[in-house]
């Protein structure tokens, strides 16, 4: 199980140093914008792999097994195609490449901080 403010703090955390990177993701404005897009987005990212990844995860077992859990990148770089169709004007990741990098990176940080024995106070 996953806890809330593990996830939340993995996709912000990813998606600011995905853009810090400069690995495809492009933000207009001055730094309150950015900070405030990725805020947002990052939000909303963790939402999306705290209620929705887990749904996935269960549906797809077959083929995160066939690809030894690779899957869950595909299922993290879906979900980051949904935040760039939802922040169109705000955040542009045109192409694979971005999404795939930044789904990767997401999906790394989301494996590390959203554990629950990290954030529990058991």
């Amino acid at each position: 199980m996953k806890s809330f403010w593990g996830c939340l703090l993995a996709a912000w955390l990813g998606l600011s140093l995905a853009f810090l990177l400069g690995l495809g993701i492009q933000i207009p404005g001055n730094l309150y914008q950015i900070v405030k897009i990725i805020a947002m987005a990052g939000g909303l990212l963790g939402l999306f792999n705290l209620v929705l990844a887990p749904l996935l995860k269960i549906v797809a077992f077959p083929l995160r097994w066939l690809t030894l859990g690779l899957f869950g990148l595909i299922i993290e770089m879906a979900f980051l195609e949904i935040i760039d169709i939802i922040f169109t004007p705000e955040i542009t990741m045109s192409g694979f490449w971005p999404i795939f990098w930044t789904g990767l990176l997401v999906w790394v940080t989301t494996s590390i901080f959203a554990r629950k024995k990290i954030w529990s106070n058991d």
